[in-house]
């Protein structure tokens, strides 16, 4: 026998027809806008706001904090400051120690162009015993080619002046001696040494010792035989003093 299930008021919806109808009831709540008035949750609601007017929130600091940071860049501030000075320091010790040490090269290559510059004499607080031009049978060409300084054997004999030495030796009549050609283009020449202390190409400044006098060739007993010429050689002789006097030096 078949059963059939009368359709009344009272008869439940089928599953289909809740779901139908849940389905609408939703539709219809969207519809009239009641379903936006559901909170989101604050972190999206924030968001959302932020996104949809364009405005940035304001953090409010306290006092103290503000202070803190004003503290800081005042520190910091004082330090770069102090750095910059420092710097400006450190630069104009150095420009003075550059100067000071220019002034003291230029000083001394003063002092160098000075000390090449100036004579003395051959032999040191001596004084001269036989002078220029003197004659005599003592002398082959009849007269003195140069002056004497009066010296004990082995006194120190120095180079009058800057110059490079050109020729030592045996000199014959000279006995021992020394030619230098000077800084000024002039010739020396030192005879009778007992000893010989420098060699040819060699250079010497004032005051240089370059040999030891003696009694070496035609020679009477010690001393220095001093010349200055216009060349290298004998004949070529000019007046010694006025030559040494010439340079500043008291003979």
């Amino acid at each position: 026998m078949a059963f059939m299930c009368a359709s009344g008021k009272h008869r439940r919806p089928g599953r289909v027809k809740r779901t139908t109808a849940q389905a609408a009831g939703i539709a219809a709540l969207t519809t009239t806008g009641v379903i936006g008035t559901v909170s989101a949750a604050p972190a999206l609601a924030a968001e959302n706001s932020v996104e949809q007017t364009g405005l940035t929130p304001v953090i409010t600091l306290s006092d103290s904090v503000v202070e803190q940071i004003d503290a800081q860049a005042a520190t910091q501030k004082a330090a770069a400051e102090r750095k910059a000075a420092e710097e400006a320091a450190r630069k104009k010790a150095a420009e003075q120690a550059k100067k000071e040490h220019e002034a003291k090269v230029r000083a001394a290559r003063a002092a160098e162009r000075k000390r090449l510059n100036t004579f003395v004499a051959p032999i040191s607080d001596s004084y001269v015993s036989t002078g220029y031009k003197t004659g005599g049978s003592l002398w082959s060409s009849g007269a003195h080619t140069g002056i004497d300084f009066h010296a004990a054997s082995g006194t120190v004999v120095h180079a009058v002046g800057t110059g490079t030495v050109v020729s030592t030796g045996w000199g014959g009549a000279y006995g021992n001696e020394i030619v230098i050609k000077m800084a000024d283009g002039m010739y020396t020449q030192y005879g009778h040494l007992s000893s010989i202390g420098v060699s040819v190409g060699q250079k010497v400044t004032p005051g240089q010792q370059i040999g030891l006098s003696g009694a070496t060739g035609n020679t009477t007993g010690p001393h220095l035989h001093f010349e200055a010429r216009t060349t290298p050689d004998y004949g070529s002789d000019i007046d010694p003093v006025a030559y040494l006097r010439k340079h500043g030096v008291n003979v």
